[in-house]
């Protein structure tokens, strides 16, 4: 899937236009740059999270020379899935179901003292 098919499958299960599903995609994915920008961390529960990890220097070597070279410190973007998109790609259906919330019991009627 594409972003196009994206937004279009957004568009579809949210009633908006392809530009408002475009819009609002674009506004996420920017407040998620925007958050590890910052060293922050997003956590969308059932989903997943996005964080801020760092990855020493090191040496590598040039694979047309045979060289040594040095590679950098950095800072990269990681994504650990959530219990439930992990379920859903191992195909447990079970797991992956949404859990309905509980129903509140209806309030009990109380009736009224008739008056003697």
């Amino acid at each position: 899937m594409n972003k196009a098919e994206l937004v279009e499958a957004i568009a579809n299960a949210a009633g908006l236009s392809k530009s408002q599903a475009d819009t609002a995609l674009n506004a996420t994915i920017g407040a998620i740059k925007a958050e590890l920008g910052k060293g922050g961390s997003v956590s969308l529960i059932g989903f997943g999270s996005f964080s801020v990890g760092k990855r020493g220097a090191r040496t590598g070597r040039n694979p047309a020379t045979g060289a040594t070279i040095k590679i950098a410190a950095r800072k990269v973007a990681k994504f650990s899935a959530g219990a439930d998109l992990k379920a859903v790609v191992n195909g447990d259906k079970k797991s992956a179901a949404k859990k309905a919330a509980p129903k509140k019991a209806a309030p009990k009627k109380v009736a009224a003292k008739k008056k003697k």
